[in-house]
């Protein structure tokens, strides 16, 4: 049985065009405009085109974007007073420091200097702890896209047995947290995991975030499991540039019920959410009704 493709570049257009439709309701109700600001230090070429794309999706649906690129060399201090500003000005209601930043930079004191309320990657300490605790919080991007694209595949998660490979801050951990709070049963899994192969098999879902090419192969997949693959690899195969995911894509499709593409599956979602995000917190900053649907 051949899986079913989540398609995320799709999944995405819908989110940014509710996105869209709050930002247009914000302002003919409430005569505000969302802003998110992205903070660029240095030329990292990746980085630029991930800003430029964050840029042109944030006009596109209606809110303003702000955007700040600083010199590789800048200093600490000056780069702290940038987000001090932002941190205080109305407009601004989404903040954003592009990683990764230059070494002599300490991107734990950046990322925290960030108001709680305003950030939107849902990096700081605070957010964190929010999350961990079931709180109302800003919630990291990815994951939330994928629990999205889940919800959506599957309706309620309850009692499902999740597996999440990976267990960075980024993702693994802030994505097991989300699974709890919808009543997933949920293990972490990682590269020390004993029997990883037999503790991915136990799971309805599997979210592969451990940054290694295809490292989850088909035969790790139980029948009619959904498979979100959150990695993004480059890899040369066949003397040419390929990406890939955390999973083998066309052995797991021979046993998974659903699975992310890569690419163009958790990919897209990213953006997207920081859009949702970003909407999220303007509305909670001015004490309005959070969006549908925009939310863990």
């Amino acid at each position: 049985m051949a899986a079913e493709i989540i398609d995320g570049k799709a999944f995405a257009a819908t989110v940014r065009e509710k996105v869209a439709l709050h930002v247009t309701r914000l302002k003919e109700e409430n005569g505000i405009t969302p802003g998110l600001a992205v903070v660029l230090v240095g030329e990292d070429p990746a980085s630029q085109v991930y800003v430029r794309s964050k840029g042109k999706q944030t006009v596109e649906v209606g809110m303003n974007s702000f955007e700040h690129k600083l010199d590789a060399d800048t200093s600490e201090a000056d780069l702290l007073d940038v987000v001090d500003k932002l941190n205080n000005d109305p407009a601004v209601h989404g903040i954003l420091v592009q990683l990764p930043l230059p070494g002599h930079l300490n991107e734990d004191l950046i990322i925290n200097s960030i108001s709680p309320e305003k950030d939107v990657d849902g990096f700081h300490i605070s957010n964190v702890g929010l999350l961990g605790t079931g709180q109302k919080s800003m919630v990291p991007c990815t994951p939330l896209g994928c629990l999205m694209m889940l919800r959506n595949y599957h309706g309620s998660l309850s009692g499902l047995n999740a597996v999440v490979v990976g267990r960075s801050n980024i993702v693994g951990k802030p994505m097991a947290q989300l699974l709890l709070g919808d009543s997933c049963t949920v293990t972490i899994a990682h590269s020390r995991t004993k029997d990883l192969p037999d503790v991915v098999r136990r799971a309805d879902i599997v979210v592969a975030a451990v940054g290694r090419p295809e490292m989850v192969p088909g035969d790790w997949i139980k029948e009619g499991a959904t498979v979100i693959d959150v990695g993004i690899n480059r890899i040369e195969r066949d003397g040419k540039n390929k990406l890939v995911g955390d999973v083998d894509f066309a052995s797991a499709s021979e046993n998974a019920g659903a699975i992310t593409p890569v690419p163009g599956g958790v990919g897209p979602m990213t953006i997207a959410c920081l859009l949702a995000n970003t909407v999220t917190a303007c509305s909670r900053a001015n004490g309005l009704a959070e969006p549908e649907g925009l939310t863990a």
